[in-house]
């Protein structure tokens, strides 16, 4: 057990969100006679909730910063009507369609970021407002109908890498990726062990990093070949590839930028910040904005999917992307929270519902389960705080992100950590 515990970097119940999907996924790997872990499936669980994930990694931000947007889902529809009725009335070519998707969005979310920073109204209020007003103006510039997309921009939301090379049985680009992806972390982990050692610091036992390692690879690998065994056509999906891209994005941004750094901080304790020098306006204002540019990314894969775009699309999707995040460690009161958490959150939810759908369960039971999932997900991690532990959800993570005592830039504050002075983070960012 000690052994376990320095390869998962002392304290196994920080990955309990991880182990949680895995148990998950086994149980109903079991339960439904091995169809869980079909290629066909993992791919189709992948497209189905993508658009769901997108829309966490940009919630999860805005709950950090303390507030919430239930503007998502009528911002999404909004923009997917408006691009199909573009891309059919002035023929535009697909990424022509895409780029006056985000350009709408980043207007919308302007719109609603002015409200909330600077005029100062409550951002629930404001995207209570957002909701009823873009669900009004869906059905408006739509008239209620649906309208179809082009094949080529179908591809960003049911599209697959494409077959390359001999026949090997797999996609080839798939598994190359994923190679890459698996030696690129190798690569990562012995040059940041290297500049430690080089800079005199206390590093882990090799042997313990070499299993970590090991473990991920497998990992990446058996997933890869997963994704690259399915049916002659099929391959890693598209929107998979914008969700990877994202996170490694957002990501970055989160744990290694000023205004990464700033975000924490004003949902940590907004006064604080700001006589800290973080100009909190400014930041309730972008991290709105970012939101409403992914809700139209997230409106666009969907209608892609889907092949067109109709009056019910976005209905409840702010909920599910709400839930992925709290589940995912994210606290009510903000200041924590992570985007790597948020997207296993999304993934356990993702695959509860297609386990339960896969067993013939019908929505309302499908729909009740979940809720109870999200209740006792959240209540676990209250009473780990209120016991005075650290909080369990939220540390979960943590030691996913790659040893980088060598960056200047210190690691984002979380659930372990939140009582960190927020003049102190700032000091340290600055």
């Amino acid at each position: 057990m000690d052994k376990v515990k320095k390869i998962f970097g002392g304290d196994t119940r920080q990955l309990g969100m991880i182990f949680a999907l895995v148990a998950l996924i086994i149980f109903f790997q079991i339960w439904t006679g091995g169809l869980t872990l079909t290629p066909d499936n993992v791919i189709n669980i992948f497209q189905q909730n993508s658009y769901i994930l997108v829309l966490a990694i940009g919630m999860v931000l805005v709950i950090i910063a303390g507030h919430i947007d239930l503007s998502v889902g009528s911002v999404a529809a909004f923009v997917g009507i408006c691009v199909a009725i573009a891309m059919r009335d002035w023929n535009l070519s697909w990424w022509v369609g895409i780029l006056l998707g985000l350009g709408i969005g980043a207007l919308v979310g302007a719109w609603q970021g002015l409200w909330t920073a600077y005029v100062g109204i409550p951002a629930f209020i404001v995207t209570l407002s957002g909701m009823l007003l873009f669900r009004g103006a869906n059905q408006y510039v739509g008239k209620s109908n649906s309208v179809p997309v082009s094949d080529d921009f179908q591809v960003i939301g049911g599209g697959y890498l494409p077959e390359i090379g001999p026949n090997t049985g797999y996609n080839n680009l798939t598994v190359l990726i994923g190679l890459l992806l698996a030696v690129g972390i190798v690569i990562g982990a012995m040059r940041s062990r290297r500049a430690l050692v080089k800079l005199g610091a206390e590093v882990e036992e090799a042997w313990i990093m070499w299993v970590r390692l090991g473990l991920i690879c497998a990992a990446i690998i058996g997933a890869t070949l997963l994704f690259g065994s399915g049916r002659p056509g099929t391959s890693f999906p598209i929107s998979g590839i914008i969700l990877a891209v994202l996170v490694l994005l957002y990501g970055f941004i989160s744990n290694r930028t000023v205004i990464g750094r700033h975000i924490y901080a004003v949902g940590g304790n907004r006064h604080a910040a700001e006589l800290s020098g973080v100009k909190s306006k400014k930041v309730n204002f972008l991290v709105m904005m970012n939101m409403s540019i992914l809700a139209a990314l997230a409106g666009m894969i969907f209608v892609a999917r889907s092949t067109a775009s109709g009056p019910s699309d976005g209905v409840g999707w702010e909920l599910d992307a709400i839930a992925a995040v709290f589940i995912g460690g994210a606290a009510v009161t903000g200041g924590v929270g992570t985007v790597v958490g948020s997207i296993v959150g999304g993934l356990v939810m993702a695959v509860l519902n297609n386990g339960l759908q896969l067993q013939g369960i019908g929505a309302d039971a499908t729909q009740m389960i979940k809720g109870l999932v999200l209740l006792v997900a959240v209540a676990f991690d209250v009473y780990n705080k209120s016991q005075g532990r650290a909080s369990l959800i939220g540390m979960m993570m943590k030691n996913f992100r790659r040893n980088d005592d060598d960056s200047s830039a210190p690691p984002p504050p979380s659930a372990a950590t939140e009582t960190t002075p927020v003049s102190e983070t700032i000091r340290q960012s600055s």
